[in-house]
């Protein structure tokens, strides 16, 4: 869903390619953007004005660094609802006039549920600011820092899943079963 078309779901590709890019491979290292900063980068200042999506989900992984290894955690809401990421959106132009729609998620600062697992996590949008956020208008600075604010932990399961994630081929249900379960504070 995005400001301009609230009430349908569109395909985009991930990692965000500016109007202004001079090739795709900008995206690659656009895939999420910073909500402390966001508003001041020229590749998601534009986008945060007019160009915001809603990223539909059921749930993410993030990855926990031990010692030197990675295991991976599956993360939802307690009540397996979907929900949205806050994201920006924009519509790049090749050489011969081919459009692509990208998108990036915005992240924030971790709960304290998160903070076990990783320093940042994607800015899941709350019901109540839904609306606004798809709104074609510029919010304020200070609606702006209600939306980012990190989802609450007491909302939210983690559990360890197989490092099957990682790899492409397989595209099974239990990449989401758990392993372990992480305890919210």
């Amino acid at each position: 869903m995005t400001s301009a078309s609230p009430n349908t779901a569109v395909m985009m590709r991930w990692g965000l390619i500016p109007f202004w890019a001079k090739d795709v491979k900008i995206g690659s290292r656009m895939i999420n953007a910073r909500a402390e900063t966001v508003a001041a980068k020229p590749a998601f200042r534009a986008s945060l004005k007019r160009r915001r999506c809603i990223v539909p989900a059921t749930g993410f992984y993030e990855w926990k660094k031990d010692s030197g290894s990675k295991r991976p955690f599956y993360i939802h809401l307690k009540d397996n609802a979907m929900f949205g990421f806050a994201g920006l959106y924009d519509r790049w132009k090749d050489q011969d006039g081919n459009e692509t729609l990208s998108f990036t998620i915005i992240t924030t600062k971790p709960n304290p549920m998160m903070e076990k697992i990783h320093n940042r996590m994607p800015v899941i949008l709350r019901e109540e600011h839904e609306q606004s956020w798809l709104r074609n208008e510029v919010l304020a600075k200070e609606n702006l820092g209600k939306m980012f604010a990190a989802y609450p932990s007491s909302r939210m399961v983690a559990y360890e899943v197989s490092k099957d994630v990682n790899n492409p081929s397989v595209d099974s249900e239990h990449l989401i079963e758990p392993l372990r379960t992480l305890k919210a504070d």
